[in-house]
């Protein structure tokens, strides 16, 4: 059996095909799914979707993506408001591991993470301790080698 690498409640993750290389997201066990805050959705000919991203709070960066629209789905906020939200399929990287996962897409303007990532995407592949931020990756000084230090 193979140990499960533990993650705290807040990592930092990666969303390569998306072209963001680090997104302060929440670890939400108690969601379902998986969420991203995005702008501006246009659904496109073609089933594709097209929106904006703005992967740091109070930065106007922003990264357009245009991709796969994979579904749409009904879901309830943990506020009990339900919306009907897209869904994208893309892979996530974390403690470096990468597998797809499915995104839906709202706006999280007033929230303090851009992501959360839920349980159906951390099913079998870590722990979660609710006491432990950032485990896995810690920020390293600007400017010093890779985003990323172990």
């Amino acid at each position: 059996m193979t140990a499960l690498m533990t993650l705290g409640w807040r990592e930092y993750v990666a969303l390569p095909e998306l072209g963001i290389r680090r997104l302060k997201t929440k670890v939400d066990t108690g969601a379902r799914t998986s969420a991203i805050h995005a702008f501006f959705v246009e659904k496109l000919a073609g089933g594709r979707v097209r929106f904006g991203i703005h992967p740091r709070r109070k930065s106007q960066r922003e990264v357009w993506v245009e991709t796969q629209l994979a579904d749409e789905r009904w879901v309830t906020d943990s506020g009990g408001h339900r919306e009907l939200r897209p869904v994208i399929r893309t892979t996530v990287e974390i403690g470096g591991k990468r597998w797809p996962i499915e995104l839906t897409l709202t706006a999280r303007d007033n929230m303090k993470f851009r992501m959360l990532l839920a349980r159906t995407a951390l099913a079998g592949r870590f722990l979660v301790d609710p006491a432990k931020s950032y485990t896995l990756r810690k920020r390293q000084k600007k400017g010093v080698g890779s985003i990323f230090r172990k």
